[in-house]
């Protein structure tokens, strides 16, 4: 079972969370932080992944650590679910459409960390999110699960639709790089590592 589970307590969250990479869309997501809470379901059904994270955070003075802890634990979950990378297709990718937005997701588990994330000019907020904290969190995810992640918003105006289809589109194409070349057990790079 490709699967993990994390706990990150510090003074400003206490986060538990449960991943299976090949769960089938099941969630249950309690952060405190709602539009979190949202794209997380979204998330994981999305990518096939079952999920369940609950964090007890600092909201009362913004969601910022939350938000932030979450994509740290979420990303290390990754990274321990995938262990030594054997037989995954290792690249996925995907223009992802909703309404009057569009956004590409290109990942590489690649064992570097690295980002590149621009979903242009957004409102300050949605809802009650702030909405620079989605960069946060993929910066967080991308950190701790050692890969290469691009998302690029190519068009859209709608805040919450721009931000709503980053997730989807992470998720879409994490599912296709986390998924098993059939009958393959290799490392999918010529170093023999990832």
């Amino acid at each position: 079972m490709r699967e993990a589970k994390i706990t990150r307590k510090t003074t400003e969250t206490d986060i538990s969370l449960t991943l299976n990479l090949d769960g089938g869309a099941g969630y249950s997501v309690s952060t405190g932080v709602p539009f979190l809470d949202h794209c997380l379901e979204l998330f994981a059904r999305h990518g096939a992944f079952n999920l369940a994270v609950t964090c007890n955070g600092d909201t009362h003075i913004d969601a910022h650590h939350s938000v932030e802890d979450i994509g740290i634990v979420l990303g290390s979950a990754f990274a321990e679910a995938l262990g030594e990378k054997r037989g995954i297709r290792r690249y996925g990718s995907i223009i992802l459409p909703m309404d009057e937005t569009l956004v590409l997701a290109a990942v590489d588990i690649s064992g570097r960390a690295h980002i590149e994330f621009d979903l242009g000019e957004l409102p300050a907020r949605v809802g009650e999110f702030d909405t620079e904290l989605a960069r946060e969190f993929w910066i967080s995810f991308v950190r701790a699960a050692n890969v290469t992640l691009h998302i690029r918003k190519l068009s859209g105006t709608n805040g919450h639709h721009i931000i709503e289809a980053a997730f989807k589109a992470a998720a879409r194409a994490l599912r296709a790089a986390v998924s098993v070349e059939p009958g393959s057990d290799e490392v999918p790079s010529t170093k023999g590592v990832l």
